[in-house]
């Protein structure tokens, strides 16, 4: 459940300026603000059933929103990579301070070239 709950608040934060007003304010009451059900329905003056339907149907469109156009994977992917590219300089500089030969350091380099190019071209 957490993990829905965290997926769905990742996937808002990407896509919630094409939800409408209504979508985006029921969401966030239920998701950020922890109201409940009947809360929410009290204040809009909708039934229940109509709270957890709009809901619902957000959620899918969030993520309809996803599989087309894939913000939040690229994102990882992206996050990922950098994560990586920061890992080898350290061990570049671990490297470096060993008194690596020159190709085991001229490898090392190519490899965070290569993670470069992954990086631009993804």
């Amino acid at each position: 459940m957490i993990e829905k709950n965290v997926r769905n608040s990742m996937l808002y934060d990407f896509y919630s300026q094409l939800l409408t007003k209504r979508q985006r304010d029921i969401f966030e009451l239920y998701y950020h603000h922890d109201l409940s059900l009947g809360e929410i329905a009290q204040e809009y003056d909708i039934s229940r059933q109509a709270v957890y339907d709009t809901i619902k149907r957000t959620e899918n469109i969030l993520f309809d929103y996803e599989n087309k156009l894939k913000l939040h994977y690229l994102f990882e992917m992206k996050k990922n990579n950098i994560e990586d590219i920061k890992n080898k300089v350290l061990l570049l500089e671990n490297m470096i301070e060993s008194d690596a030969t020159k190709e085991e350091l001229k490898k090392e380099i190519d490899s965070i070239k290569l993670l470069f190019d992954k990086w631009l071209s993804d």
